[in-house]
């Protein structure tokens, strides 16, 4: 028996062929690219070009070049693009692994290069292969919030995800075409232009290529169906085991709905936020200052907002009734009376995202409050009482909480 994983006749499993590859390469092309633009949409949706404050990726250069000021309508952009984007990458991850193993021959195959051109494709396999795996494992530890990669998620996902898709990308343009005749001789197995991906002495099967497609499927279906509940309400909010969000929210009542952080951990106490001394601290054109209490910014005009929250982690909420003070009728305390940025400050003292800047267009918003109130109730602190921002369609992190201080102007 060869010794040797250079060899053919080493790899001797039977499910292997150009057919069983290019069905999974079919549904990962159309997977992964349904998840590099929803993952694009949510780094513009960060709004990462509108100050440093947002911008987690400073040196990003023309890999910039797509960001937009993110819009409010409809409210629930968000918690679709990004819902969609974590789902399907889990959902997909027995597929990816299952396409690596169909080609893993391949990565053995000598000599390393056969020519110039041979040499280009082999290298761009390595960064395809390595890409996403690094891409697909920093995603799924981002959803269960272990975050043992050094340095920060954002820029290491971020360029990840341009390196895996540019090898994806090139991979693509060189393979589909074969793939899709593979796909048209379903009983055909013999490489024509597959590789050496048949083995020239397999084993005894013990599984049809379609069941282990079936198996495949199903891990996929498994993984849709406890992961998905946790963009979703009620009974099916029950069914996403595998997330750390898809337990029994956080108390009941009012404020009985999904948070990330507590006021415990942002070290947030009951000292600074009472009457006595918290105050919001509202500037705006030529330096103009209003330091507001609670109750005279009760006694501003309210509002009523039916918004979502969603998170870059992939959870989302249903509408909750919010109500407070428009973030246009603030700006136009401070002298603003058309809408301009706005640069949000938290009582929180650490941790990413404790400043948060918003552009005029979410500022513009009529339902873009600084809340005070959620579901009739005041907010709690783990909702961030005294005040918090709610925007229509952001991410969950530029929902500041515990709000200090709030800078009108063009930023």
């Amino acid at each position: 028996m060869p010794r040797s994983p250079s060899s053919p006749a080493f790899w001797r499993s039977p499910l292997r062929g150009p057919w069983f590859t290019s069905v999974l390469g079919v549904v990962l092309l159309a997977g992964i690219t349904v998840l590099f633009v929803t993952g694009l949409l949510s780094y513009a949706a960060y709004n990462p070009d509108l100050s440093p404050v947002n911008d987690q990726t400073p040196d990003k250069g023309l890999l910039g070049f797509y960001l937009f000021s993110w819009p409010t309508h409809p409210s629930w952009l968000y918690r679709l693009t990004q819902g969609v984007h974590v789902t399907l990458g889990i959902a997909l991850i027995p597929v990816l692994l299952a396409k690596l193993w169909s080609v893993v021959p391949k990565l053995f195959a000598l000599p390393p290069a056969r020519s110039l051109a041979h040499a280009l494709e082999r290298l761009s396999l390595l960064l395809l292969v390595g890409g996403g795996l690094f891409e697909f494992t920093t995603g799924v530890l981002n959803v269960q919030l272990d975050y043992i990669f050094p340095g920060s998620f954002y820029p290491l996902h971020f360029y990840g995800a341009w390196v895996f898709f540019a090898a994806f990308l090139a991979h693509a343009v060189l393979k589909t075409p074969l793939a899709l005749r593979n796909l048209r001789h379903i009983r055909d197995e013999q490489p024509s232009g597959g590789g050496k991906l048949v083995s020239p002495n397999p084993a005894e099967p013990t599984v049809s290529r379609r069941g282990a497609l079936g198996v495949v499927g199903g891990g996929s279906l498994l993984l849709l169906a406890t992961t998905a509940g946790r963009s979703f309400d009620g009974p099916l909010r029950e069914t996403a085991v595998l997330a750390p969000h898809g337990g029994p929210e956080p108390g009941g009542g009012p404020g009985g709905f999904q948070i990330n952080k507590t006021a415990a951990y942002a070290g947030i106490s009951q000292t600074e936020t009472g009457a006595e001394a918290w105050r919001l601290v509202v500037t705006g054109r030529d330096g103009r200052s209003v330091r507001l209490a609670r109750p005279q910014l009760l006694q501003l005009a309210l509002h009523s907002s039916a918004l979502p929250i969603a998170c870059v982690e992939g959870w989302s909420t249903s509408d909750q009734w919010w109500r407070g003070v428009r973030l246009r009728d603030l700006a136009a305390l401070v002298g603003h009376d058309d809408p301009v940025d706005v640069f949000v400050e938290s009582l929180q003292r650490h941790g990413a995202f404790r400043r948060a800047a918003l552009r005029a267009n979410q500022v513009a918003d009529p339902r873009s409050l600084l809340a005070l109130f959620v579901n009739g109730e005041d907010l709690t602190p783990d909702h961030g009482y005294p005040a918090r921002v709610i925007v229509p369609a952001a991410p969950g992190v530029l929902n500041t909480k515990w709000v200090a201080r709030m800078t009108f102007g063009d930023l």
